[in-house]
């Protein structure tokens, strides 16, 4: 009896063990997902904000990972950038100064955002995996460019109507784009790894 409660507490342990190693390079492998979605970056020359890949994979991440995997890669992600490690867009200061530039509020929303999203899909999922998606896209999109306006309209000192036009408009007809790629991706996932 003490042996047959000493093995399976030894196999709960390594069970425990795998998944937890698991998690670990998922969220890894999340962060570096995010350093090559920030180097394929287009600046713009009216605004400091450039286009990049990172709002995509800020929502595959948390589509696929789900929202507290996402939120600690992305967290990970920041400390990497923070740290030195060029992992943040090349059209940037680098480093600390990059989350504390123009385009920190939309870096420092990320693991908010991922969290938000993966949770409102997962809320949603058991319904439709297709609205459930759309709508963790569209939350974590919102939340991402509220705050990257806000912390924008506070580093430049510009009205609501300029900071809209140089930090929100533009972006727009893009970010549907990712969002339906990384709504696509993260279903094909689902499909592969079903």
């Amino acid at each position: 009896m003490a042996q047959a409660l000493a093995g399976s507490t030894n196999h709960q342990v390594e069970s425990f063990a795998k998944l937890r190693a698991i998690d670990a390079a998922l969220v890894i492998g999340g962060s570096l997902l995010m350093a090559a979605c920030a180097h394929i970056s287009i600046p713009l020359w009216f605004t400091p904000v450039p286009i990049t890949l990172q709002t995509f994979g800020v929502m595959f991440l948390a589509l696929t990972l789900g929202g507290w995997r996402a939120s600690a890669a992305l967290v990970l992600y920041l400390l990497e950038g923070a740290s030195g490690l060029p992992v943040f867009s090349p059209h940037g200061l680098g480093g600390m100064a990059q989350l504390l530039g123009p385009t920190g509020g939309y870096l420092l929303s990320y693991p908010f955002a991922a969290l938000v999203a993966g949770l409102i899909a997962a809320k949603f999922s058991r319904r439709s995996l297709l609205i459930a998606f759309s709508v963790g896209a569209v939350a974590c999109s919102v939340l991402v460019f509220a705050s990257g306006a806000l912390w924008l309209a506070t580093a430049l000192h510009k009205p609501a109507s300029t900071i809209f036009l140089i930090a929100v408009l533009p972006f727009i007809p893009g970010e549907v784009l990712k969002g339906v790629a990384a709504i696509a991706a993260a279903m094909g996932s689902r499909r592969i790894l079903s």
